[in-house]
C-alpha cells in the first residue's frame, strides 16, 4: 500500500505502508541509534513525534515482551528506509510491520531518510503527518489545521494513572513489602522509562512509581529515602505545576533528575529552558564529565535544555556537557543533595559509562540517612 509522509513546509515523500493504515500527526525528529528501536517505540519521551531513524535497516532483530520501555507504543509514527520482514534473533516474536500494526502505530518505509534528515538538521523540528489513504495535498491541508507539538501536556497523558512499586520481581502492588531492599525512592513519573526503576531493583533499591500529578505531601508522607525525577515528552516550560511540587521537595530528600526531571529541576531553582534546533536523539553522543574529564559516549532523547546563564544564582554547578554544542548535561548542589543529567544513565547504548550516576544517588541518600 503507499504512503506519504508529508511535512508542514509542503514537501512530501512517498514510499510503503508500514504497520496500521490511515494517517497520523506529530513532531518530525530523528534518531541516529543503530540498535534500539523497540526501546524508542516504547519511549514515553517519544509522546506525540514521528520517529525517523537514521540507520537504514530496522527491525533485523525482530521484537519481543521483555524490551518494553513503558505499557505501550507511545511514537505517534514511525519513518524508515527498510523494514526487515525476516528478523533472526532467538528472542524474537514479532516483525517491525506485525508490531506496528497491532499498537495501531501508522509508518512508512522506502523513504529517503537522509534527505529527510537533512530537511530536519538545516530547517528545525517541523511538524509532520503519515498517510495512506490521502492525497499529499489533502494531508497538508490536514496538517495545517492541527495543533502543534508544543501546544500539548503530554506528561500528563502518559504518566501512571496509579501508584505502583517495583522491585526484583518487576512491577508489584503498592502493599508489597519493602523489608528486602537498602533504600526506597519515590519516582514522579512523567514519562518514567522502565530501565530506571530496573537499574535501582539491581542495587537493592524499591522504588514507588507515582503519578506526575502527586503532591510533595503525598510523597514525603511515604517517607521516601530519595526522589527520582523521570525523563518525558513536552515542554518543561508548561508543567508549572510539577515545579512547584518539586520546589517544595528540594532540601527535604536527596532528589536525582534524569533528562526532563533535570530540566525541572533546574526550572525550580530559578533556571530556564529552550528549544533546541532538532534536539539529541540517538545512542552515540560524547558527553564530557567536566569533574573528571572523562569523555564518555551516551543515549540521549531530548528537544530542550537548560540556559546557561538561567543557572546563576541557582547554586547548581554544571558537571556535564555535550561535545558537539556545548549543551548542558549534568548538575549538581553541594549543599541540597541534588544530582541530575540530561541524557539517560539507564541505558545501555553498548558502554556502561553512566551506570554510576545511580551509584551517586544512593551515596547521597546514605549520607541523608547518616
Amino acid at each position: 500500500m503507499r504512503a506519504y509522509l508529508v511535512l508542514e513546509d509542503g514537501s512530501w515523500f512517498a514510499g510503503e505502508a508500514l504497520g496500521a493504515e490511515g494517517h497520523t500527526v506529530g513532531e518530525l525528529v530523528f534518531n541516529t541509534g543503530m540498535t534500539g528501536y523497540q526501546e524508542v517505540l516504547t519511549d514515553p519521551s517519544y509522546a506525540g513525534q514521528i520517529v525517523v531513524m537514521t540507520y537504514p535497516l530496522v527491525g533485523n532483530y525482530g521484537l519481543n515482551p521483555e524490551d518494553h520501555e513503558s505499557r505501550r507504543v507511545q511514537v505517534a509514527g514511525f519513518v524508515v528506509r527498510e523494514a526487515c520482514e525476516t528478523p533472526s534473533n532467538w528472542r524474537a516474536r514479532m516483525a517491525l510491520h506485525d508490531f506496528l500494526a497491532q499498537n495501531q502505530v501508522v509508518g512508512i518505509a522506502g523513504v529517503d531518510t537522509r534527505a529527510i534528515t537533512r530537511r530536519v538538521r538545516q530547517h528545525g523540528v517541523l511538524m509532520a503527518t503519515l498517510t495512506t489513504h490521502e492525497t499529499p495535498e489533502e494531508a497538508l491541508h490536514r496538517l495545517q489545521t492541527t495543533p502543534r507539538y508544543d501546544d500539548h501536556d503530554f506528561v500528563y497523558a502518559v504518566t501512571t494513572p496509579e501508584p505502583y512499586k517495583w522491585g526484583y520481581n518487576g512491577m508489584e502492588p503498592m502493599d508489597a513489602p519493602d523489608d528486602r531492599y537498602r533504600y526506597r525512592v519515590a519516582i514522579l513519573d512523567c514519562g518514567v522509562k522502565w530501565n530506571i526503576p530496573r537499574r535501582l531493583a539491581s542495587l537493592g533499591v524499591r522504588s514507588i512509581v507515582l503519578p506526575a500529578t502527586t503532591s510533595a505531601e503525598q510523597i514525603l508522607a511515604l517517607n521516601p529515602d530519595g526522589v527520582l525525577l523521570s525523563p518525558g515528552p513536552g515542554d518543561p516550560a508548561r508543567l508549572q505545576p510539577i515545579v512547584q511540587t518539586i520546589r517544595q521537595l528540594i532540601g527535604r530528600k536527596p532528589i536525582a533528575g534524569i533528562c526532563l526531571g533535570h530540566q525541572l529541576l533546574c526550572m525550580a531553582l530559578g533556571a530556564h529552558t529552550y528549544k533546541l534546533k532538532f534536539g539529541h536523539r540517538g545512542c552515540n553522543h560524547p558527553v564530557k564529565n567536566l569533574l573528571t574529564g572523562q569523555v564518555t559516549i551516551t543515549s540521549h532523547n531530548h528537544g530542550y535544555a537548560v540556559v546557561p546563564e538561567s543557572l546563576e544564582g541557582t547554586g547548581l554547578e554544571v558537571t556535564h556537557i555535550q561535545l558537539n554544542d556545548g549543551t548542558i548535561e549534568g548538575v549538581r548542589h553541594r549543599d541540597l543533595n541534588l544530582i541530575t543529567l540530561q541524557y539517560h544513565p539507564e541505558a545501555a547504548p553498548g558502554p556502561w559509562d553512566s551506570r554510576p550516576f545511580f551509584h551517586e544517588f544512593l551515596q547521597l541518600m546514605e549520607r541523608a540517612r547518616g
